[in-house]
Parts: C-alpha cells; structure tokens; sequence
C-alpha cells in the first residue's frame, strides 16, 4: 500500500511517500480503507522527535492521527462492524497511521461515521472532538452558567471546542484574530477576544475553566483570569508527573515531567487555581457519543483546505507554517 512514513526524526525531508506491506489484522481489528485524513499540530510534533519521551516511535512509521474511511475486513472476534461500514477514528496512540491507504485499528476505537458528514468532514474531527470531549465533559466536567475561555478559537481544536461548550450551556469566551471573529461568534462564542487589539488577560475575570492549546505565555496569563477553584487544562503546555503515571513511564520520564510542570503548577497553587495536561485517549464509544450533536447539527467540522493524498508532505508544511484561515487541513485519497 501507498503511505508516508517518517524515515528520519528532525525534519521535513525525513517524511517520505512509499510503498509498506499491507497491515496485520488483529481478532479485534476492523482494517480501514481510508478515504480522507486530517492533520493535526501533534503530527508535526511525531514528525521532528518533540514527542520521543513519551511516544517513543520507531523509524520508519507511518505518521497521521485521524481518519475516515470504508471497512473492507473485520478480525474473528469483532462485533461491532462488518464490511462495508463507513467509519471514522482516531487510532490509539501506539498505533498511528492514518497516511496511508490502509489501517487496522482496534474496534474499541472506531465508531461509525455521522450520516451527514463527508468523508473529508468526518476524517478532520476524532482528534479534536475527543479532545474537546475530554477536557471539557470529563475533566472539566462543565456545568450550565460556567464560564470558559477556549483559546484558539478558530483553530481545529477550538472551533468544536466552542461548539461543544455552548451545547454544555457554558458562557464561552474565546480568542482570535481580527479576520476570525465573526466566524468564531457564528460558532456560538459569547465573548471574542481579538489578540490583535487586546490582551485576553485585561479583559476577562473569574473564568471556571480555561482549555489552553498555545503554551508558553498564554498558559501562564491564563492562570490570572481563572477564578479561585477553578481548571486550566493545557494540550500544548508543559506535562505534568501526571501524564508520566497514565502513560507508564519510567520514574526518571515522570521526574523530568514533574520538574517541566514545576513553574506553572507553583503558580497554580499560588492562585488557588489547578493545572493540569492533557493528552487525549481514543476511544469509540466517545466518539459514539458525539455523533448526535453531529448530526442534529449542534457540532459541525470546520474545514481550511483539502489536499489530495499525494501532497500530504506539502499539507504539513501549509499547517506549520500557518497558513491554514480555520479549522483542519484534510488530505483525501484519490
């Protein structure tokens, strides 16, 4: 089969098209023909060694992290899927891949695709919606009336993170620049700050939550607009020894985790406000979850730019280099 492996970590150059063998089907395996992949900062991240510590992938593999597709085969013990069905996903961690024409992934993780998406549609969202879900439903567990600031507000993660947080009867603030703003109040947010024209950290108070997806500054400034007892969940900041525990990892790994945290945990503390890093699960039966609110409309993709499969290298560098308006970048297969 047709893929993109990474060949070599650092570098733009070390992802490569190619032909690999045709995946291993597993009892609990359905094997996908897949039709549409999105890319997602995390695939940038594989791709130059920042995620080795933690994701210790070796050379050569197949890079991508989302996808929908059709089922062409099913493994002896599954129950859920038959051939044919046109489904959508987000691999477990250790077994990415989705740049290719084919995968097996575990039945665990695979839900059927929403009736009234695309392909190219459905293939932008298990990431990011299962993101959304579990910082928000689980971790956050967001109650009416609260108050959330969702950074990035047009992005891949931000753009279902809004709609999913007005669904939770939340009061959503967002952030974004000034050629977003009228998409990002179409999406449901109540409030929209225009980094352009003002710091978010002047503005707003007394938030519940803040799901943070930049790092850096803005994590540490959006420790100031939580209030007392409240929740700043990061995908893009430091991790935390807690991560080191969930993924398993050696006791050195969780030191070094820990030691990366201390700054904005002890800031946290100072605030009486909790930090946390999350780094999001597969999982079907939450994508199962999510279907509905897909499908009445209540969340819908937003997509930037398809690429045909061919130009999946090409789509990577639009993404890092920031092109991208809103929304995913999806790559289809021809």
């Amino acid at each position: 089969m047709r893929a993109f492996t990474v060949e070599r970590y650092g570098d733009k150059a070390g992802v490569r098209a190619g032909e690999i063998p045709d995946p291993e089907v597993g009892a609990d395996d359905v094997l996908v023909y897949i039709q549409a992949a999105s890319i997602n900062p995390l695939d940038r991240m594989i791709r130059d060694g920042e995620m080795k510590a933690i994701l210790p992938y070796k050379v050569p593999f197949v890079l991508g992290n989302d996808l929908a597709g059709i089922v062409v085969e099913v493994g002896t013990a599954v129950t859920r899927f038959a051939v044919g069905d046109e489904v959508f996903a987000r691999p477990d961690k250790n077994r990415i891949g989705t740049f290719a024409e084919l995968i097996a992934v575990h039945q665990d993780d695979v839900a059927i695709k929403p009736t009234t998406l695309t392909m190219e549609e459905a293939a932008s969202l298990p990431l990011v919606a299962l993101t959304s879900w579990q910082v928000l439903v689980e971790r956050a567990r967001i109650r009416p009336g609260q108050k959330v600031l969702i950074h990035a507000g047009s992005g891949g993660l931000g753009t279902i993170a809004i709609q999913l947080a007005k669904e939770l009867g939340a009061h959503v603030a967002t952030t974004t620049s000034t050629a977003n703003v009228d998409l990002v109040k179409r999406l449901g947010a109540d409030v929209v700050v225009d980094y352009k024209k003002q710091a978010f950290e002047t503005v707003l108070r007394d938030y519940d939550v803040v799901l943070d997806s930049l790092g850096g500054e803005t994590l540490l400034k959006s420790l100031d607009v939580v209030k007392p007892g409240g929740k700043v969940i990061s995908v893009a900041g430091p991790p935390d020894a807690a991560l080191g525990k969930e993924l398993g990892a050696n006791p050195v790994i969780r030191l070094v985790m820990s030691a990366l945290s201390f700054r904005v945990r002890r800031r946290a503390r100072r605030r009486n406000v909790t930090y946390s890093f999350l780094f999001m699960k597969a999982s079907g039966d939450q994508l199962r979850e999510l279907t509905p609110l897909i499908d009445d409309g209540k969340i819908r993709p937003v997509v930037d730019t398809v690429f045909p499969f061919e130009s999946t290298r090409e789509a990577l560098e639009y993404l890092e280099a920031g092109h991208a308006k809103a929304g995913k970048v999806v790559i289809k297969m021809s």
